[in-house]
């Protein structure tokens, strides 16, 4: 896979494992996803009676030649392996199929968004639940990034006179994602043309986002030989009001669950623990951390995972980050969502969960709520 963005994906070994190395490689890590501990080859044996040529000093040898790959590692003097963030990359990359969701995982979904997709639920309210359900779904940290206003596509936009030059600017993303905000303005305007503004608006640059128009009226006055023509004028007058503090910036970030990790055994260091927590809470840094996630190349639908020391954060280089991107009608990327967790968690069954829910989340925004 290659290297994206700051991420240092740890390389994988010259010589991959052969099809014995990666049924030990994923014994390994199916023992250890569910005890917590190393895994001896004892325990393997036991588990593989059945298959021809596993006997104990078999799989020792091979577990020699995974840790050689460093794929696994000894932790201090027990006989026993863990997989390493290099060994949990190659199992993603290579030993993961295509996952399906149980009945059970989507009874829990349904359940938990059920109600937040009947009509009337504000976006705000879609992404708290959205959030906590990542949050219970992976018993860790739940993520959503809402869509930001500067970076999406408008399919059209109002503006009412309010009074004492305030204006109303009615903004609409999608069936389902309207934004009104008020903005101030020093020269009177009259409702006719706010109304002949906004017509040209959404006839030049319907389906582009507020930053782009900006930046292409900028472009047209620059090429107009009379720069005072007042239809241009106003409109990036507007434009920039409606933009006013939210230029560069991101949706709202929603994060739930954080306290998961403090009754999880795999976050036994107090320090790095508080460290995940300030990053957790700072919306910045958890927005280009999760961003920088979703630049990577995705070989499983829409999601990326990033697994231990692949993480720039020092934070989070004892975590895995799954994130998918989820667009709004047939715009661009609008936000995104993911859970952060220890690397020791269901690979298979996150993927599959990120998936489902960022697909859901998408058809909500596009399509409204379903009627059942």
């Amino acid at each position: 896979m290659a290297n994206h963005g700051h991420y240092h994906t740890p390389s994988l070994p010259h010589r991959l494992p052969d099809a014995r190395g990666q049924a030990v490689l994923s014994a390994i890590i199916q023992e250890h996803l569910v005890t917590g501990e190393p895994v001896g080859s004892k325990t393997l044996a036991a588990h593989s009676a059945s298959v021809a040529g596993w006997s104990p000093a078999t799989i020792r040898n091979v577990m020699a030649e995974l840790e050689e790959a460093g794929l696994v590692e000894q932790p201090h003097t027990s006989a026993g392996r863990v997989p390493t963030d290099k060994g949990y990359r190659f199992y993603v990359d290579h030993m993961i199929s295509d996952t399906r969701l149980s009945r059970v995982d989507l009874a829990v979904i349904d359940r938990m968004l059920g109600n937040e997709w009947a009509e009337g639920a504000t976006p705000g309210r879609v992404m708290e639940r959205v959030s906590r359900l990542l949050s219970s779904m992976s018993k860790n940290v739940g993520i959503i990034i809402s869509p930001s206003l500067a970076d999406n596509c408008l399919q059209h936009i109002e503006f009412l006179n309010l009074s004492d030059g305030r204006i109303l600017v009615v903004l609409v993303f999608s069936q389902h994602v309207v934004q009104n905000r008020v903005v101030r303005i020093e020269e009177p305007i009259t409702q006719e043309e706010l109304d002949s503004t906004a017509r040209y608006l959404n006839v030049e640059f319907g389906g582009k986002s507020l930053l782009t128009i900006r930046a292409d009226i900028l472009r047209l006055m620059q090429q107009e030989k009379t720069l005072y023509d007042i239809l241009l004028r106003r409109a990036i007058m507007l434009c920039e009001r409606s933009l006013e503090g939210e230029a560069g910036e991101t949706g709202d970030v929603y994060v739930d669950g954080a306290s998961n990790f403090l009754s999880n055994s795999d976050f036994t260091d107090i320090e790095r623990l508080r460290e995940l927590f300030r990053t957790l809470e700072e919306k910045s840094r958890l927005v280009r951390i999760l961003n920088e996630c979703i630049a990577r190349e995705s070989a499983y639908g829409g999601v990326r995972v990033v697994i231990g020391r692949e993480s720039a954060t020092p934070a989070m280089q004892s975590c895995a980050l799954f994130t998918a991107p989820y667009r709004i009608g047939t715009g661009e990327v609008a936000g995104t969502l993911g859970v952060v967790g220890p690397m020791r968690i269901e690979y298979a069954r996150m993927m599959a969960v990120v998936n489902h829910v960022a697909q859901l989340v998408e058809r909500v925004f596009y399509e409204g709520p379903s009627r059942s």
